[in-house]
């Protein structure tokens, strides 16, 4: 019953994520807003919608682990699972105004939400502040779009749905109507999903945090998964990058964001163990896209992959740490000694050696 209530959760936050931005960007569009102030804005929220939905589901509901572990799992998850398995579908190209805005943003958002968090909680001020800042981003992309060039404009409305005069969706009250049921879409799936994951927790004897941070985490990720892979394939290998670095950003600013005014006068607890070490390793994994985002602006069929295998290590991890095993020690010497300097040997060479391209 709980896989059930699960596989549904998941499926009405993808179907009401992409209900509400269907319905929002063609009724922008029927306003007259362009494409582009649409992708950057409707799209970019709809994307992060499901993690959004969970993470405040999940405060009301009690579970704050859930909602701090969905957000900093869906940024590593985003960043190490789906890059790496798009590049190896096909190398990604990095646009330089990712490396050059958009990474050190997310990078700055990963910062700040590491600051915020040092008294073990984001309360409601601090969610004020990432929501602010998360809207001052909106308004300065908005405004950064209206310089943007005619290719840019027509990339974006080529990823936007269209209707024509005439076709079932082309009128304002069906567009609201999308927006609705979108909405309640998202709010009922991350009410199963959360009620599905806490009995998982309990069943294997987990904690909710670690459920947050994998299962969750990947579940509400769906989106971005959809779009990236998508995006590869049809050749549009910077969007599938940038599809990825802008959903990270909101999340930590609009999904804790909300999930910290939502909190109250208790706050949004976040726990030692998010503190001390997954919070670092979604930091590290920010950091990581720079040296290799610079290094001839392209991730490579083996970057991908070792992307993938980080996410692997990482997932192990969070298994041996749940379990208290004895090898835990051991694992954490092996990574932390050799397999981590050697990556780090690897990027700074690369970044030295291998021209740049113009």
């Amino acid at each position: 019953m709980n896989l059930l209530l699960f596989i549904g959760g998941l499926a009405a936050l993808v179907i009401g994520a992409n209900l509400l931005v269907r319905g929002a960007s063609k009724l922008a569009l029927s306003f007259g807003i362009s494409p582009l102030v649409v992708g950057l804005t409707v799209v970019a929220f709809g994307t992060s919608a499901p993690e959004m939905a969970v993470s405040v589901g999940a405060v009301l509901s009690g579970q704050t682990d859930i909602a701090i572990g969905n957000v900093v799992g869906s940024n590593i998850f985003n960043v190490l699972f789906i890059l790496g398995l798009s590049a190896l579908i096909v190398p990604l190209v990095v646009n330089v105004q990712l490396i050059r805005q958009e990474v050190p943003i997310m990078i700055g958002a990963s910062l700040l939400l590491l600051v915020l968090v040092q008294d073990g909680r984001i309360g409601v001020l601090d969610g004020i502040l990432l929501f602010v800042l998360l809207l001052a981003y909106t308004v300065f992309l908005v405004v950064q779009s209206r310089t943007a060039g005619l290719e840019v404009q027509q990339e974006f409305a080529d990823d936007l749905p269209v209707s024509t005069p005439g076709t079932w969706d082309s009128r304002v009250p069906v567009q609201l109507a999308l927006i609705v049921v979108g909405l309640a879409g998202l709010v009922l799936g991350s009410d199963w999903l959360v009620t599905a994951a806490v009995s998982f927790a309990k069943a294997l004897g987990v904690s909710d945090l670690v459920i947050g941070l994998t299962i969750v985490a990947a579940g509400t990720s769906l989106p971005e998964v959809a779009a990236s892979i998508a995006a590869a394939l049809k050749g549009e290998r910077d969007m599938a990058v940038g599809n990825i670095i802008g959903s990270n950003t909101f999340n930590i600013l609009g999904c804790l964001g909300l999930a910290g005014i939502a909190s109250g006068s208790t706050g949004l607890g976040v726990g030692p163990q998010v503190m001390g070490f997954d919070l670092w390793v979604m930091l590290a994994v920010a950091l990581a896209c720079l040296p290799v985002f610079i290094t001839g602006r392209e991730i490579a069929r083996w970057e991908g992959a070792l992307f993938l295998a980080y996410y692997a290590a990482y997932v192990a991890w969070l298994i041996l740490a749940a379990q208290h095993n004895g090898l835990l020690g051991t694992y954490a010497t092996v990574m932390t000694s050799f397999v981590l300097p050697l990556t780090l040997v690897t990027l700074v060479v690369m970044l030295i050696r291998r021209p740049r391209r113009p």
